[in-house]
């Protein structure tokens, strides 16, 4: 489980986010959900170590990670899939994944198959470079690259922006399927509202960098929900 208490992030003078608390359970997606420039993504680079915090604390299954790194945060199990895929153009698809070999030891070094029960495109792709692809077909080779690091925090970022719908229901699925496998604990941050709402077993909603709405019951409570992240 990923515990995260009265984190506060600061950009320069501009504080950014405001003792911002939440967990998230494995085999359970976590919904973050609000308007643009309302500290989201700030978030999931303050938990997979991008960006330095400024207070509060970070735990995963009871461990302090204290102010990791990137690399310290892959390695003890958080993935990130940000906004933009971050894929590497000029790499093949192969490569691309297997950067995702970097936090892992020798003997987990492959691709496993189930990566391509997921995402059977990209078997037929794998000697593609990735600036050649779709940019659904980046997204799909992020989230792989990420899972192949064998996470137990999955952060995607707006794994729908750009996307085309069969597309998005093909990411949605695979979203299900890991919240079925009940390993990893899922975050998403994302603006498609009946994507996150659909998938989503708890949200909160931020304004102004601060959680100003939670539901254990996004479906129950579609309404208020809608209403809080148009504010």
């Amino acid at each position: 489980m990923l515990e995260i208490q009265d984190l506060t992030l600061k950009y320069g003078q501009s504080q950014i986010l405001h003792g911002i608390s939440l967990t998230a359970e494995p085999g359970k997606v976590t919904g973050i959900m609000g308007t643009n420039g309302v500290g989201k993504t700030s978030l999931l680079k303050a938990m997979a170590g991008r960006h330095p915090f400024s207070g509060g604390s970070i735990r995963l299954n009871g461990t302090d990670l204290g102010h990791p790194t990137a690399f310290a945060a892959a390695k003890a199990g958080i993935a990130y899939v940000p906004q933009g895929r971050e894929v590497f153009p000029l790499m093949t698809v192969e490569e691309n994944m297997q950067t995702g070999f970097a936090c892992l030891g020798s003997g987990d070094r492959q691709i496993p198959d189930r990566i391509f029960d997921l995402f059977p495109i990209l078997k037929d792709f794998l000697h593609r470079r990735g600036g050649d692809l779709s940019g659904g077909q980046q997204q799909q080779l992020a989230i792989a690259r990420a899972l192949i690091t064998q996470p137990k925090v999955l952060l995607l970022d707006e794994p729908t922006e750009g996307i085309q719908p069969s597309i998005i229901k093909q990411i949605g699925r695979v979203i299900e399927v890991l919240r079925e496998e009940g390993e990893i604990a899922i975050i998403l941050v994302e603006q498609y509202f009946d994507f996150a709402v659909g998938l989503a077993d708890q949200v909160f909603v931020m304004n102004r960098g601060q959680v100003t709405f939670n539901s254990a019951n996004p479906k129950g409570d579609r309404d208020a929900l809608l209403e809080s992240v148009s504010i």
